[in-house]
């Protein structure tokens, strides 16, 4: 997903009607807990993201990094504290950002019907949805696959379908949640491809991951959680040369235990 591809002239209007939107950024997290079951999750969280950068959150398992990406997208509300789209003014900040899962969630419907739903909730055209649906089908390898159900395809090409259909949309801010844990290595090539290029056209990416190597090639910055705290926000090369907390250092060690 490298290079600047053509679009057409369709596809050009409807993109300027999606992401002509003023900034959301920067997204501020003031103090966020998050409980649930009687146990506090996360706990007096604060970390502002701004846009331009990409970022990894890292720590172990169960330290809160998909509850963290999932109160920044709004799937969660806070138990206490503020999470803040600081551009966002009155306009609804929802549409100008997506996320997209470890497991995909896609519609009973074909893999171009899928991205034409998305479409269509974010106010686009008919008209002007198929110029759209057949560029991304193109830039994700999946065009050959338009008219089959979504449900149908491999585990890859399903997580290529759910970057195409938020691809669509033109988000400023896309959240990934371990988008690549259960593919095979040619399968994460052509997701990190994607996510990469998405990236160079603009969007504001943060993911999680557990792959160490992964986060050194596609992150800018490090937000690294442990028990629901947040324990540094530093830049990438800073984070694997010299880690600000113990906990950091014994998670790049493997000794963190969790």
């Amino acid at each position: 997903m490298s290079g600047d591809i053509a679009m057409p002239a369709p596809r050009a209007a409807a993109a300027t009607t999606l992401a002509t939107a003023p900034s959301i950024l920067p997204l501020r997290v003031e103090n966020v807990c998050f409980d649930a079951g009687g146990k506090r999750l996360i706990d007096e969280m604060s970390f502002t993201l701004d846009a331009g950068t990409r970022t990894v959150i890292l720590g172990p398992n169960g330290a809160g990094k998909s509850l963290t990406l999932r109160l920044c997208h709004g799937l969660l509300t806070p138990s206490a504290g503020r999470v803040m789209w600081q551009g966002a003014g009155k306009h609804n900040p929802m549409r100008r950002q997506a996320m997209v899962f470890q497991r995909p969630v896609l519609l009973r419907r074909t893999v171009a019907q899928n991205i034409d739903y998305a479409l269509k909730l974010h106010g686009v055209p008919r008209a002007a949805r198929g110029p759209i649906i057949d560029d991304v089908l193109s830039r994700t390898g999946l065009t050959r696959f338009a008219k089959s159900p979504a449900r149908h395809l491999s585990g890859g090409e399903q997580q290529k379908l759910s970057l195409a259909r938020a691809w669509a949309t033109k988000p400023e801010v896309l959240f990934l949640d371990e988008p690549t844990a259960s593919l095979d290595p040619a399968a994460t090539h052509a997701v990190e491809n994607i996510i990469d290029t998405m990236h160079a056209e603009g969007t504001r990416i943060v993911m999680t991951t557990h792959d160490l190597g992964q986060a050194r090639r596609h992150a800018d910055e490090v937000l690294f959680i442990n028990k629901g705290r947040l324990m540094e926000k530093t830049p990438i090369e800073d984070f694997f040369n010299a880690p600000k907390s113990g906990e950091a250092a014994a998670f790049l060690k493997g000794e963190l235990r969790w």
